[in-house]
């Protein structure tokens, strides 16, 4: 989902038909349960926010009711803003991909389907935009004040600290420079009182089971190494190059040597995978295959059979009782 939107022109016509991300995500989900799906991925990443109300709404497909944000305005009043249609359009197994890039009304999707133990969180710390902002007209351009801010039913604000994932995927985003966080005078991290709801899966308690084996599985893939060998790469340029020579021959050497790692490591990969190699840098062409989406993959079938085998001796101990 790129983005939390809804045609606000056809519902103020009246068009029943309108277009929006809740809408249109039930409408995939009642295909996707037609054909039998064991398993739910809903990607957040790159969503830097949208409609709130889409944000509510779409949390509510897949709990029967309750809140599902607060916002707290500059005079300390906390407002609910929650589910009242029981209806649930998917209630097995899910995860959410997100990453630092995922914001504002992610976050409070990510925030929710976490706090109710409803779905498991994969992938980077978010962006940590938790404010309310309003336009406010100028005679010249317009000024952008913040007048509330908003909080997880858990009391947690996602302001600066975003959503942490429940199991972590690498990332080439630098969260030193992008985020909420690297902004000047962000607005701090604080907590509220939380509100009543249910936790359907006690998400922590399977960890200890999913994480190893996500590290396993990383640890052999050739896409994953890779990855993980860029984001070294980078952190080491990051710091060598906090002073730049000026120098043409200096610069024109450091830029081949990249280019020569750069094609070593994808040729690594290449034959890892039984892909032909390459000779030159420019011939390298985006991984076709999303890495970070079959992993999540990986992990809910994982947690899927964890849950089966944590059913069946929950049934053996009733029986034996």
């Amino acid at each position: 989902m790129p983005t939390f939107y809804s045609d606000f022109a056809a519902i103020q016509a009246g068009d029943k038909n309108y277009k929006s991300s809740t809408r249109d995500t039930k409408q995939l989900i009642d295909e996707l349960r037609e054909e039998g799906i064991s398993a739910l991925i809903l990607d957040l990443r790159n969503n830097g926010g949208g409609s709130l109300q889409e944000a509510n709404a779409l949390t509510g497909l897949f709990i029967p009711s309750g809140p599902t944000v607060q916002i707290r305005d500059q005079s300390g009043r906390v407002t609910p803003l929650g589910d009242t249609d029981t209806a649930i359009a998917y209630s097995g197994p899910m995860a959410v991909l997100v990453n630092r890039m995922s914001a504002s009304a992610s976050e409070i999707v990510a925030g929710a389907l976490q706090d109710y133990g409803r779905a498991l969180i994969l992938g980077d710390q978010t962006f940590g935009k938790g404010t309310v902002q309003v336009l406010q007209e100028l005679d010249k351009g317009q000024l952008k004040i913040t007048q509330a801010k908003f909080y997880r039913v858990s009391g947690e604000s996602t302001q600066h600290k975003g959503v942490m994932p429940d199991i972590t995927f690498p990332s080439l985003i630098d969260k030193e420079t992008i985020g909420e966080s690297a902004l000047d005078n962000p607005l701090p991290w604080d907590k509220i009182h939380e509100t009543r709801y249910p936790v359907y899966w006690n998400i922590p308690a399977y960890l200890p089971i999913l994480e190893p084996r996500h590290e396993a599985r990383m640890a052999k893939d050739p896409n994953f190494v890779a990855i993980n060998d860029q984001i070294s790469e980078f952190k080491s340029l990051a710091e060598s190059y906090k002073t730049v020579s000026l120098q043409e021959s200096t610069r024109i050497k450091q830029r081949e040597e990249s280019k020569k790692r750069e094609l070593e490591r994808e040729n690594t990969r290449r034959k890892a995978l039984g892909l032909e190699l390459l000779t030159s840098v420019e011939d390298i062409v985006p991984i076709e295959e999303d890495t970070y989406a079959k992993e999540a993959s990986e992990i809910l079938l994982d947690f899927i059979a964890t849950n089966q085998v944590a059913q069946q001796q929950a049934d053996k101990q009733t029986a034996q009782k």
